[in-house]
């Protein structure tokens, strides 16, 4: 079936946004910290400190004021950073969403970290509305030139979660899913492969019966992408792609429905994260898997008390319809582990309770090997992107447990709801494998400077970072 819309939108012209300083004609910009400002004001003529004052300009980060030049166009900004020797991925972004267009340098040093919040500030999800586009401000660089490359790609694969995720399920389901997989796989080369229908209840029961109930174009599938050498690392990138969760048959009030769209925020930054990889041509054997489908109601959805049989050969019995991410995921890990894997990775919107417990700005994290797990928290402060590891608490097994299945799908009780979840897919990765878990809400409910409201990637640059330094590539 022909798709009916454009799976992903054109995306920002970021390098136009992020160039090399040839010496052309640009506003200077001047960062100031609150330690500095006072000697930095006393150093203005006395115009200018008036003019400061009128701007409210107090040297807080997040502030700005404009400095007048010799000429109508010769004027320069001053901006206030919290640290100007240790600038972090936000210190220009209110800049960037805030100044008009033009070309832009930093009157000392360079932005580091600070010009990918550069980019991803200039960020917008216009697909529904009229092209009132307009090209943003340009921020050259005299130095860090060698990170021009990388940043934009970063920025690149934040706005393809993004896109994916602020799409609405109607123009964003399992055939759309597939499509934008396969945009990435012939950018880069990747060979990729899609399991639908019959072979789908045959060689992926779980994912079958979770998406069965939909309507054709929405029907369930795996896409797969493979790409790399044979012979180097391999790494499995696993993205719950639920394109809709209504709940089934335990459905959700419509409160809990609203945001349903963006239940395939795991796929979407599990693509991101391959498109990285790619990009960055790190030595890996990449494995890409998304168990696409939709968790609808119909006469023929799987029914709370049903048995499923699975890849791995487990049974499960349904205890909640509305479980139905680790369902999917299970026969993916599945699949991932028949190869023997160095490293298990999988995104999800899993639970409620890890927002409970974490709030939307924190994914919470799993990990079966401790050395993993350090390195994953320690890459996530590196580069800013915050994460908060919980336990596989082995106690809470048996709140899975069922009387007439292997396992059940939704512990009892309803406690610990993000570690049961995640102590149920752990039943699907092999014991040997280092696996790294993160249920994340992919969503971002406030704006923050460069972090707009809507789709959102949490916990993809930490990933990215720990995969180049697993496998020996830094930026």
């Amino acid at each position: 079936m022909p798709l009916r819309a454009p799976y992903i939108r054109a995306m920002t012209d970021y390098p136009d946004l992020l160039k090399a300083d040839a010496g052309q004609p640009a506003h200077a910009i001047h960062l100031i910290d609150a330690t500095g400002f006072d000697a930095w004001l006393s150093s203005r003529p006395d115009h200018v400190r008036a003019l400061i004052a009128a701007q409210k300009f107090g040297g807080k980060a997040g502030e700005r004021a404009i400095l007048p030049g010799d000429g109508a166009d010769d004027w320069s900004v001053v901006a206030g950073v919290a640290d100007q020797q240790a600038l972090g991925p936000w210190c220009l972004a209110r800049l960037a969403e805030t100044l008009p267009a033009g070309s832009y340098r930093l009157a000392d040093g360079a932005p580091g970290a600070a010009a990918l919040g550069w980019l991803t500030a200039q960020y917008r999800f216009d697909r529904y509305r009229k092209d009132e586009t307009a090209t943003g401000p340009r921020l050259l660089l005299s130095r860090d030139v060698a990170r021009i490359d990388p940043t934009i790609e970063l920025a690149r694969a934040i706005a393809l979660v993004r896109d994916l995720v602020n799409t609405p399920a109607a123009d964003m389901g399992p055939a759309e899913l597939e499509a934008a997989a396969g945009e990435v796989a012939a950018a880069f080369g990747a060979d990729m492969s899609v399991t639908r229908g019959d072979a789908l209840e045959q060689g992926y029961p779980m994912i079958h019966a979770v998406g069965r109930a939909a309507d054709r174009h929405f029907a369930p599938r795996l896409i797969e992408m493979v790409w790399g050498d044979p012979g180097a690392p391999r790494v499995a990138i696993i993205g719950k792609g639920i394109c809709f969760d209504s709940g089934g048959l335990d459905m959700k009030p419509s409160s809990a429905m609203r945001l349903m769209k963006k239940d395939m925020g795991g796929a979407a930054h599990a693509l991101a994260l391959a498109r990285l990889i790619m990009a960055a041509h790190l030595p890996v054997r990449l494995h890409l898997l998304i168990p696409a489908a939709e968790n609808a109601v119909g006469g023929n959805a799987f029914r709370p008390g049903d048995i499923l049989h699975t890849r791995k050969g487990l049974t499960v019995e349904i205890g909640n319809t509305d479980a139905e991410g680790r369902l999917v995921l299970g026969d993916a890990l599945t699949r991932a582990g028949e190869d023997k894997q160095d490293l298990v990775i999988d995104f999800a919107t899993l639970t409620g309770a890890a927002r409970v417990a974490l709030g939307p700005d924190l994914p919470a994290t799993f990990a079966n090997d401790e050395d993993l797990a350090a390195q994953i928290v320690a890459c996530a402060t590196e580069v800013d992107d915050p994460l908060w590891r919980l336990p596989l608490w082995d106690g809470y097994a048996d709140m899975l447990k069922s009387d007439v299945a292997d396992i059940n799908n939704a512990g009892e009780g309803g406690f610990a709801g993000a570690v049961t979840a995640a102590l149920f897919l752990q039943r699907f990765v092999p014991a040997d494998t280092p696996w790294l878990h993160l249920d994340t809400f992919a969503w971002r409910p406030a704006a923050r400077p460069g972090r707009p409201k809507g789709g959102e990637a949490l916990g993809l640059r930490a990933v990215f970072r720990l995969l180049q330094r697993r496998f020996g590539k830094n930026i």
